[in-house]
């Protein structure tokens, strides 16, 4: 799987959000050791689009989506927004690119301030930045509320735990709105809600995207609903892109070996249909301390060869607008063998990690 690379970027004219080579490292302690949280991936998004971003807890999907509003800035590498590198702009000049750049966190309820009343919540990007008087801030709150499904009238003077987790989310997809934006990180946004709520949410998204205008970086471990909402997914394992396809091809013909296995994880609503164990993965999941060499999916991986230890796969297409990092892909050609060979000593093997047990994906 994971893998390096930029073939997968598009130079049309209307990317919003390019993010290239991008690292994030966290010192452990004072072990002289780093968490390779994000590990040298590219992305983008073109205006009005959806982003999925799909993996296992810890593969670095959250990690990614704050970095690429500078929350932190990341170790290396950069990211454009509007043509603007955020990477290179001092700490005034990035605040001043903020309010086009909101995030909706993934617990709804912990993310808003239970001694605050929501109408204060709501309004306080307003206030914060001066946008219009009281009396403008104030009908703005209860038109974005209306927007999200919120009685304004009864909400403003209640506490965030007087509302169930739906409620707070779509209160805080309101609070996102209000300095409108063009770009926001929806870092699972769903997770944690009942699955009747999550289709509620999911809807009010995408009336948002379609009345505010906004492009979206969606993150997700549910590949169900990753696809709903998605105008394209990329895969990710252990700080790395594995896969990057439109939604409908993706799930159609997975060309990486662990997109395969996360999609034949998806269980079928109906108890009559047996579970269905082929799609299992062996082997433990790596440390992000110290990851395999080559390709970090190898050893959880039953097509790896001695090439996937040796040489970290890039980048490539297998398909319209379909690529993979991956030697050995299920869709498509192998990689050619004088690619592989001018690759290998580029590389520093490492000891392989044990292999052992059964972990399925999500």
């Amino acid at each position: 799987m994971a893998g390096s690379g930029t073939a997968h970027l598009r130079d049309a004219a209307d990317v919003l959000l390019r993010a290239e080579n991008l690292v994030v490292e966290f010192p452990l302690g004072s072990t002289g050791l780093k968490v390779n949280a994000v590990s040298d991936i590219s992305l983008d998004a073109l205006r009005g689009e959806t982003l999925g971003l799909v993996g296992e807890s810890g593969c670095g999907k959250s990690t990614t989506g704050r970095a690429l509003i500078q929350m932190p800035r990341p170790t290396s590498g950069q990211v454009a927004y509007d043509g603007r590198d955020l990477t290179k702009m001092s700490p005034s000049e990035l605040r001043q690119m903020r309010p086009e750049m909101q995030m909706i966190f993934q617990d709804p309820i912990s993310s808003l301030n239970p001694r605050r009343r929501v109408g204060d919540i709501v309004a306080e990007p307003l206030r914060i930045w001066n946008r219009g008087t009281a009396k403008e801030q104030r009908q703005k709150v209860y038109e974005t509320l209306e927007a999200v499904g919120i009685a304004p009238e009864a909400a403003v003077s209640r506490r965030p735990h007087q509302f169930s987790g739906g409620q707070c989310q779509r209160i805080c997809i309101a609070r996102s709105l209000m300095l409108d934006p063009k770009l926001i990180i929806c870092d699972e946004p769903v997770s944690a809600l009942d699955v009747s709520v999550q289709a509620q949410i999911l809807n009010l998204l995408e009336d948002m995207k379609e009345r505010y205008g906004l492009t979206l970086v969606f993150i997700a471990h549910d590949l169900a609903v990753v696809k709903n909402v998605s105008d394209r997914v990329a895969v990710m394992y252990l700080g790395k892109l594995c896969e990057v396809a439109a939604p409908d091809d993706l799930y159609a013909h997975p060309a990486h070996p662990y997109t395969a296995a996360l999609l034949a994880s998806i269980p079928v609503p109906d108890p009559s249909v047996p579970l269905n164990m082929d799609g299992a993965l062996g082997g433990e999941l790596p440390s992000p301390v110290a990851p395999p060499s080559g390709c970090r999916f190898r050893t959880r991986c039953p097509l790896a060869q001695d090439l996937c230890a040796q040489v970290e796969p890039v980048m490539r297409e297998v398909g319209p607008g379909h690529h993979v990092a991956c030697h050995f892909p299920l869709e498509g050609d192998p990689v050619p063998v004088e690619l592989s060979a001018s690759a290998r000593p580029q590389l520093e093997p490492s000891t392989p990690r044990s292999a052992g047990g059964t972990v399925s994906g999500h």
